[in-house]
């Protein structure tokens, strides 16, 4: 990718990302030295991840999304992005405004509509409802940890005060805890805020490291409040940054169906890129 490509910054209630536009960068050209370069916040242009929409693709869907989080691992798919990928679609003319917005996912098909006040809402594919996993190894005032699977791994744990989670210790430990598997999985720690919503924090993997939210992740809370009890739908979760995402969902046997995400997809700016650091 050369300089005076142009690229777009893009926000999901604080969950930032670097988007391209796959008629003039190919899948090819996105490696993971490069994402991490320009993810870096202080010699890059500073992001979570990176999403590159590919507008050459079959006719059931309008693109292709194609992610990388900021570390250059490739991840299936991320809500926030996808939320951020359905408005910026409309934007570069790759989907209508005003209906719906269909793309490919390594998590498979992915449904999205643009909503008022820079808010999307994306429909995802049906997931298994998530299992309790007593044997991931958590410590005082963390409980039942749940795992779940909305189109990316996640680990839920509920506590009494999000405030209190020492993330920077915890999320390494979790994320990697051998109960989940040789590739681990995100973090999700979540509260009652009192009013009949919740509060979350997410360590991400990939990132390694606190995010201002989780799309992916704020489903997997409210599937997993859903099955212990603790919620119904429609659930809203306020995140990191004071944004809410709001989850909806219809439990059939032991899956989740019609999973709805809305929350905040907004196009911040668009910029041209410059020379980026040399790796050494």
């Amino acid at each position: 990718m050369k300089p005076g490509t142009v690229f777009y910054k893009l926000t999901g209630s604080g969950n930032d990302f670097i988007a391209l536009d796959g008629r003039y960068v190919a899948v090819e050209q996105v490696s993971p030295t490069l994402v991490a370069a320009i993810c870096d916040r202080r010699h890059g242009a500073g992001a979570d991840g990176v999403i590159l929409l590919d507008s050459r693709t079959g006719p059931d869907v309008h693109f292709s999304f194609h992610f990388w989080n900021s570390d250059g691992s490739e991840g299936p798919m991320c809500g926030n992005g996808a939320l951020c990928a359905t408005r910026l679609a409309t934007v570069l003319g790759f989907a209508p405004p005003d209906g719906e917005v269909r793309f490919s996912t390594q998590a498979g098909i992915h449904r999205g509509w643009v909503m008022e006040e820079n808010r999307s809402e994306i429909a995802l594919p049906d997931c298994a409802l998530p299992t309790a996993l007593p044997a991931v190894a958590i410590q005082l005032g963390e409980r039942t940890p749940m795992v779940a699977t909305p189109s990316a791994p996640h680990v839920v744990l509920e506590v009494d005060d999000l405030d209190a989670v020492d993330l920077p210790s915890r999320g390494p430990r979790l994320r990697h805890d051998p109960a989940l598997g040789p590739g681990g999985a995100n973090v999700d720690w979540v509260a009652a805020a009192g009013d009949a919503t919740w509060r979350m924090r997410t360590y991400e993997r990939g990132v390694e490291a606190e995010t201002l939210a989780c799309g992916t992740g704020a489903v997997a809370c409210a599937l997993s409040l859903g099955v212990l009890g603790r919620a119904s739908s429609p659930v809203r979760i306020w995140t990191r940054s004071g944004l809410p995402l709001d989850v909806s969902w219809t439990a059939r046997g032991n899956r989740a169906a019609s999973i709805r995400l809305r929350g905040e997809g907004r196009v911040v700016f668009r910029g041209i890129l410059g020379s980026l650091p040399t790796p050494r």
